[in-house]
């Protein structure tokens, strides 16, 4: 018999209750060390005062009105965005995937008005992930994502990651865009070198196209910077935010230049929740901790103690792991043993990680993570390929 709840997850037996900071208390009152966050969602950990405060007093006031009026908070979100940012304007949503659903969209209507219409091909990269909508599965194009899913939505080029040579070969009159993830979440995390972000940026501006940038995951704080692709020196023309932006409340957005939004003009796209007053509020508090440079620099002492102490880890444990890869508080150990092993094993010792393509296991903790509960889970990751290799 089905169960109530569908079952398309391989849920671990894991039950929490309670959260506070990088820890998360299970129903049977253990305490775990979260460097999962909810897949690089709380950015500022369990139960932040501020953010609890946000949404508290928000909730006292109104939750929803639609986007059929002004919305204050909303309107304090974007233009903090677009002060933060390259973008000249923002579109809310409730998620990566419906960011995603709209970069597709934007991209397509620019070439329609701009007189191209036949403009609808978006280069995209092996082990991308953009959301499990039709668009996000069919701009990953792997066998896991669309595999019973046909027919697929047209329109995007699979390129192998990081070949800049096949992505200058592939653009052509019917090129639209090129769509990337500075960093590879789910694929393994797997960052593009800035020379190669910046050699996309320059393709897409000799060719006119425009360049997407997927930061669900590594945005908002998550590799030192409030967004990855700064630390390439380039700017994209369309940027899909969520994850970290709400905290932990659903909230996403899509970020674009002028020009490239010039074609979404009323009626052209909405959301019923999209940028609704308890979401903003929160991405409100949330931007105002992230976007601090005090906070950014913190960000980054503490991911090179987090990089030092992992690189530690792999020395010590040969058998166990190959490699230390990623950028800021998003790494990953790629794993000589099975990666569901160390994560399962991980559980056994009450530190919880999340498992990726490339045999990688993610660590994405909370952006405030004290220096104290880094030792604490490296320790604990520590006991746990002890007993792996141990058999």
């Amino acid at each position: 018999m089905i169960p109530s709840v569908l079952p398309t997850y391989n849920r671990a037996p894991l039950s929490f209750v309670q959260g506070e900071g990088a820890w998360l208390t299970e129903a049977d009152g253990r305490r775990f060390l979260d460097l999962g966050a909810g897949i690089a969602v709380n950015a500022l950990g369990h139960a932040h005062p501020a953010l609890v405060k946000a949404l508290t007093d928000q909730a006292g006031q109104l939750w929803h009105v639609s986007n059929l009026y002004q919305i204050p908070a909303q309107q304090a979100l974007a233009d903090r965005l677009v002060a933060d940012s390259f973008a000249d304007t923002v579109f809310f949503t409730n998620s990566g995937t419906e960011s995603c659903e709209l970069a597709v969209k934007m991209a397509r209507k620019f070439w329609f008005e701009q007189g191209q219409p036949e403009r609808t091909d978006i280069i995209t990269f092996e082990g991308s992930f953009h959301g499990r909508s039709s668009a996000g599965i069919a701009a990953a194009g792997s066998e896991k994502m669309t595999h019973g899913f046909g027919p697929l939505l047209p329109g995007f080029v699979h390129l192998p990651w990081g070949d800049v040579d096949a992505v200058a070969a592939a653009i052509d009159d019917s090129t639209a865009a090129i769509l990337v993830e500075p960093v590879q979440g789910e694929g393994g995390i797997r960052p593009l070198p800035d020379t190669d972000l910046k050699a996309l940026r320059a393709l897409c501006d000799e060719a006119g196209i425009l360049l997407i940038l997927d930061e669900v995951q590594c945005g908002v704080g998550r590799t030192g910077r409030l967004f990855a692709h700064e630390w390439a020196g380039v700017s994209p023309d369309i940027m899909m935010v969520a994850k970290g932006i709400g905290g932990g409340f659903p909230l996403g957005a899509v970020l674009a230049t002028e020009r490239a939004a010039s074609g979404m003009t009323a009626g052209t796209h909405g959301s019923t929740y999209g940028g609704n007053p308890l979401g903003c509020a929160v991405g409100l508090a949330v931007m105002e901790h992230v976007s601090n440079p005090d906070f950014l620099a913190e960000v980054n002492r503490k991911a090179g103690l987090l990089r030092q102490k992992l690189e530690g880890l792999v020395a010590a444990h040969p058998d166990i792991f190959e490699e230390v890869r990623g950028s800021g508080l998003m790494l990953g150990l790629r794993c000589k043993v099975a990666n569901a092993d160390v994560v399962a094993q991980g559980y056994a010792q009450e530190v919880l990680t999340v498992p990726a393509a490339d045999n990688v296991v993610r660590l994405l903790p909370p952006l405030t993570i004290s220096d104290d509960d880094i030792a604490e889970a490296v320790a604990r990751l520590d006991r746990a390929a002890t007993t792996l290799a141990q058999g």
